[in-house]
């Protein structure tokens, strides 16, 4: 082999195996983001323990404790704050619908709120139309009409989720009502249609906080859980992404 092409040989071998201590090689083991709401994979625990819901603990999640009120133990998440006034009618789903598992739901719903900000932002409307109701999507498609038509931009990233409150929890017939209270770490800019920013800053991260409301046919075999109501919760913050107050 010519001697040109055995230090090009090299110098190739030598970028591949650099490339691979940067960026590592993929094993098939990644964890990637779930969708919030589709199915869950079947389960290959032993058949007597399958009607047990997986505790996020057992998902490797780290759990604050167990709740008891003359009933079963749930395990939530260390971040995940229970209110007294939610839990008879958290009770009351899950007696209703045995596979429901509060731990998992709240990962799931914080999943979907961060999708669902992001898509508004980004005047996503297949994805909102997916996850939001058709009350509340009027109301978010209302203002992305408006947005255009001003030549207003929004961009918004969520960068993590501290705290997320289940406020209340109630069964009406077989409809399920859950309202969470997020607070949310995000960078969010509005620019106008100059591209000059109207508020916010891309390296200034600000408190988000909003109360949401999810609901579910429990008779639907339909997995999903979709937002049927949104409003701002209390926040120190002037600015924030501006999701509209609907439902």
């Amino acid at each position: 082999m010519p001697a040109d092409l055995l230090i090009y040989a090299l110098v190739a071998a030598g970028l591949v195996f650099w490339l691979k201590s940067i960026l590592g090689t993929r094993h098939g083991e990644e964890r990637e983001r779930p969708n919030p709401f589709t199915a869950p994979p079947p389960d290959t625990r032993p058949a007597a323990d399958q009607h047990k819901p997986v505790s996020p603990e057992e998902a490797g999640e780290t759990v604050q404790g167990l709740f008891m009120n003359n009933g079963p133990a749930l395990a939530l998440p260390r971040h995940v704050t229970l209110l007294e006034q939610a839990q008879a009618g958290l009770l009351d789903i899950i007696n209703r619908d045995a596979s429901f598992d509060p731990g998992g739901f709240v990962l799931s719903a914080q999943d979907a709120f961060v999708m669902i900000v992001e898509a508004f932002a980004k005047a996503d409307r297949d994805l909102l139309r997916d996850l939001l109701t058709d009350q509340v999507y009027a109301s978010f498609d209302e203002v992305l009409k408006a947005r255009e038509k001003s030549g207003e931009m929004v961009s918004t990233e969520i960068h993590a989720i501290r705290r997320a409150d289940i406020l209340d929890a109630r069964l009406d017939r077989h409809t399920a009502f859950i309202t969470l209270q997020f607070t949310a770490d995000e960078t969010c800019v509005i620019t106008n249609n100059d591209g000059k920013v109207m508020s916010g800053h891309p390296d200034r991260v600000t408190e988000m906080v909003d109360v949401w409301t999810f609901t579910r046919d429990l008779k639907s075999k339909d997995p999903r859980w979709l937002v049927c109501e949104t409003r701002d919760g209390e926040t120190r913050e002037d600015h924030r992404t501006p999701v509209p107050d609907a439902g």
